[in-house]
């Protein structure tokens, strides 16, 4: 088994955060730092460390939702001392990381697993899996603005893909628009509409995939069902369904 693929199957990270840590000298392989890609381990046999802790595999996988509050960092830890969202997963029990990222001003809907081969394809552009966002914004978008936003808009790092947007409600001073996305740029519903001239005022996720914040409120977390993991899991192609492209 590849040493990044491990990683991603013990819990620890998805597989491309796995291949950051080897690069980073952070995993030994037999007391030995390994820094480079594809080195093959027998996970039976090997003693893998991250940090100097121990790496083992786990049969048992978690999936989570959680409702992310403003204000509170999508990270296990965070050295400034700011809120994470690991203290809001009070007993889960097992170690389990956020599926992507939601930054600091946004809410919404966030998963978290230690399914890492879920995640790693939950966030592959690739996989085209929806998100959707609600996002207030001042002024009113004109026709000519949302069709800019849904056809694509070029920033900084390449033209954006095509998205659905919808003027949910329009008012003088601000508007409510919905903008679903099949790909997940750093900070891109951001960047998308300030480059519109209509910078972002709130931001929430409300949907990931078919998943959504019903019955959630601020903080709150729930474990997935398994019909709603079947549904993650078929829809990025891990078990046979329809795939959602």
């Amino acid at each position: 088994m590849r040493l990044q693929k491990f990683l991603s199957a013990a819990g620890v990270c998805s597989r491309r955060a796995g291949e950051k840590l080897i690069a980073q000298g952070r995993v030994k392989v037999n007391g030995k730092t390994v820094t480079a890609m594809g080195v093959i381990i027998d996970p039976e046999k090997d003693v893998i460390t991250v940090d100097n802790r121990p790496v083992r595999l786990t049969g048992n996988k978690e999936y989570l939702m959680l409702y992310k509050p403003v204000g509170v960092v999508t990270t296990l830890a965070d050295p400034f001392g700011r809120q994470t969202v690991k203290d809001l997963l009070v007993d889960v029990g097992k170690r389990v990381f956020p599926v992507g990222r939601l930054d600091l001003d946004t809410s919404g809907l966030l998963l978290l697993t230690n399914d890492g081969e879920l995640a790693n394809r939950l966030t592959h552009p690739s996989y085209g899996v929806e998100k959707e966002y609600l996002a207030r914004v001042p002024g009113l978008p004109a026709p000519e603005t949302l069709k800019k936003l849904a056809a694509g808009v070029e920033l900084e790092d390449g033209l954006t893909a095509p998205a659905v947007v919808r003027l949910i409600k329009g008012g003088k001073n601000t508007s409510l628009v919905s903008l679903t996305l099949r790909e997940g740029r750093n900070r891109q519903v951001r960047r998308m509409l300030k480059a519109v001239g209509h910078p972002v005022l709130a931001l929430k996720r409300v949907r990931f995939g078919q998943l959504t914040l019903a019955g959630l409120r601020p903080g709150q977390w729930r474990r997935l069902t398994p019909a709603e993991v079947r549904q993650l899991k078929e829809g990025v192609g891990l078990l046979k369904g329809r795939r959602n492209r």
